[in-house]
């Protein structure tokens, strides 16, 4: 194995030289100190801009709205909407006297009419299409009249489900023979 050693050859080379060297390599790496910062200046504060005075945006209003002060007064409204809606899916005339199914269902309208949720009081289960029929035509014809006088509503309404896919609502029904 080889040693390296450094030989004083009288040309500055010592080991305080190199020590000497290094501090100098080292300081001019070191970073500068701070700038001293400038003395403040006085000058007369600004005039606060101006506020300005926001409003926040009007809400939307309903396409169209019901004066039922109750929730029974509501479903008429509500019957009526449906049918405007499903004009080719409304039996005409009285009901035959059997039925494929019957559902009961509550329905949440907020104040701009719109469907909040669905609840079934009874619910046709041995026909899950009817349910699934139902939920989708009351969730397609929203908005429904916004409840002005109530805010939002809850009504209650009975679906009469005839086996071709027609149906009538109980409270705008024709009666059964």
């Amino acid at each position: 194995m080889q040693r390296f050693s450094i030989r004083h050859h009288g040309a500055g080379f010592g080991p305080q030289a190199i020590v000497v060297g290094l501090l100098a390599i080292l300081t001019g790496c070191s970073t500068p100190p701070p700038k001293p910062e400038p003395a403040p200046v006085s000058v007369a504060p600004e005039a606060p801009p101006p506020v300005a005075v926001v409003s926040p945006p009007a809400l939307p209003e309903p396409a169209f709205s019901s004066q039922a002060p109750t929730p029974r007064d509501y479903r008429r409204d509500a019957a009526n909407h449906l049918y405007a809606r499903n004009t080719q899916r409304i039996f005409p005339g009285k009901l035959p006297p059997l039925l494929y199914a019957v559902g009961v269902v509550q329905i949440d309208i907020d104040r701009m009419g719109h469907v909040t949720d669905i609840r079934w009081m009874r619910a046709p289960t041995h026909a899950p299409e009817v349910i699934a029929e139902i939920e989708r035509s009351v969730r397609q014809a929203a908005p429904f009249p916004a409840p002005a006088r109530m805010g939002r509503v809850t009504y209650t309404d009975t679906w009469l489900w005839h086996k071709s896919g027609r149906f009538q609502l109980d409270t705008l029904t024709e009666g059964q023979l």
